[in-house]
């Protein structure tokens, strides 16, 4: 009989690349997937030559594994990973680890967590970021769940981990579906990321008339700077690229963006928090815009854009696009954290946010160089409010200020389309704004509806309704709740 170290259940690219990864680092791996053919191909495939074993059955599975057991599963997230659990669980016994490494949501996470603790069985929800690379080579990685398993499974996790300064991009997040929610907060910001890189495109290639090589040239050129990041770094590889005849392949691709949902879940989160994540609420509508193809194109023909030539610097306003694509970055990360510090709140969860940081800096597909800012950020203040009252941040965003909104007025004067960058100004105009309007707005709520509010000369906490209509002899009665 063996004594693996871990099992791994689910055998698509990211489960055999995973298993892969554990197997150069030293750990004994059995596998099993549900279909004999793929367990079959991948031994005598890519684990050909490994120490790597196969099992046919879960109870094969449980019975190759060192106690306590560590299985680690990555299969589709919902129902799938509830039916591995009940057909693992007959074979497993108290102590015993299960992970799910796949994207699942994190409350289904949390009542994994609970429902599994009645059982004896330790649950781990473990986000895990880099794609097919990222698997096989060093992926970020983002465990929560029941704290007495990290030490059992912390070495394997940091050892098959990407690193950065010698610093394992795994740390421990916190209970129950914490681990995902990072990974959905770090899918979110991933959607975002990539919609403002989008429109940083838009903008050269529609606005200033430049051509595909000239926009590669400026993607390299950023990627040298503040906006050095895996998705700045892949843009310029991808616009390299020819397709048969020569000319660039990114042009021939359709304008149809697909989704697979966990930039949805974070919007939805998001409102259900009360946190305004605009940028990433945005950049989800995008891409459902997108696939209204057939619509746009008749739509098109009805509202041309303005035929506005750009005769200005066209360098220049290069430099402005990029103040602009980092303005709006930083605020989506802003605006991620602040969703994270809410959920800490509400769950009851006690967050690392500069561990965080540290986890995505590399591995991940959001990546980049101000992560180490963003480290230092809650390094100086643990409790730090908001990244835009950090004292680099608000010299970054001052320095690319101009430079963002001539980018935004550009967009709007030649039509073109910049959701995420522009909401992502008008955000941080009204997160610096002292006054806003929802003083009408409450007073609109009173006089319809009798909500209520509060007095700007009175103290927080007393609130009064007015009889806005005068339809009564007493008009003018405040009433004090």
């Amino acid at each position: 009989m063996h004594s693996a170290d871990i099992g791994l259940v689910g055998l698509a690219v990211m489960g055999q690349n995973l298993a892969l990864n554990m197997d150069d680092h030293g750990f004994s791996v059995v596998v099993y997937n549900r279909t004999q053919s793929t367990t079959e191909n991948f031994i005598h495939g890519p684990a050909a030559g490994t120490g790597i074993i196969a099992a046919d059955s879960p109870a094969a599975l449980a019975s190759c594994l060192s106690r306590p057991r560590k299985l680690v599963l990555m299969v589709r997230a919902g129902q799938a990973v509830d039916q591995v659990i009940d057909q693992l669980l007959p074979h497993l016994e108290p102590g015993d680890i299960i992970m799910d490494g796949g994207n699942s949501y994190f409350s289904d996470s949390s009542r994994r967590n609970r429902e599994l603790a009645e059982k004896g069985i330790r649950f781990i929800g473990c986000g895990i970021s880099g794609g097919e690379e990222g698997a096989r080579h060093g992926p970020s990685v983002m465990p929560g769940g029941d704290r007495s398993a990290w030490p059992e499974i912390q070495p394997i996790l940091q050892s098959i981990a990407a690193k950065v300064d010698g610093e394992p991009c795994c740390q421990w997040i916190g209970p129950e579906g914490s681990g995902h929610y990072v990974k959905m907060v770090h899918n979110g910001i991933e959607y975002g990321d990539m919609q403002l890189i989008g429109e940083a495109y838009h903008l050269l290639r529609t606005g200033l008339q430049m051509n595909i090589e000239e926009i590669r040239q400026v993607f390299e050129a950023w990627n040298r700077g503040v906006l050095d990041s895996y998705l700045i770094e892949i843009t310029a590889r991808i616009l390299g690229i020819k397709d048969e005849d020569g000319s660039p392949l990114v042009e021939k691709i359709l304008d149809v963006t697909g989704q697979k949902g966990t930039g949805k879940w974070t919007g939805i989160n998001a409102m259900e928090l009360g946190i305004p994540l605009t940028l990433i609420g945005e950049a989800v509508f995008a891409r459902c815009l997108s696939s209204l193809k057939q619509e746009r194109l008749q739509a098109e023909k009805h509202y041309p854009r303005p035929q506005i030539i750009f005769k200005g610097n066209r360098s220049a306003m290069v430099n402005a696009i990029q103040d602009a694509l980092y303005a709006a970055k930083i605020i989506s990360y802003a605006q991620g954290y602040m969703l994270m510090r809410e959920a800490a709140a509400k769950y009851g969860w006690q967050l690392a946010y500069g561990d965080i940081a540290l986890i995505w800096r590399g591995g991940c597909i959001i990546r980049s160089r101000f992560l180490n800012n963003i480290k230092q950020a809650f390094e100086h203040d643990p409790s730090l409010e908001n990244l835009l009252l950090d004292d680099f941040f608000i010299g970054e965003i001052q320095k690319a200020e101009a430079g963002w909104r001539e980018a935004a007025g550009l967009g709007v004067e030649l039509g073109i389309p910049l959701p995420a960058i522009t909401s992502a100004l008008a955000f941080f105009d009204g997160y610096r704004c002292g006054r806003l309007p929802a003083n009408l707005l409450q007073a609109q709520r009173d006089y319809f509806g009798a909500h209520t509010y509060e007095r700007s000369d009175r103290p927080r906490g007393e609130f009064f309704h007015t009889d806005w209509s005068g339809r009564t002899p007493a008009a003018s009665t405040r009433y004090r709740f």
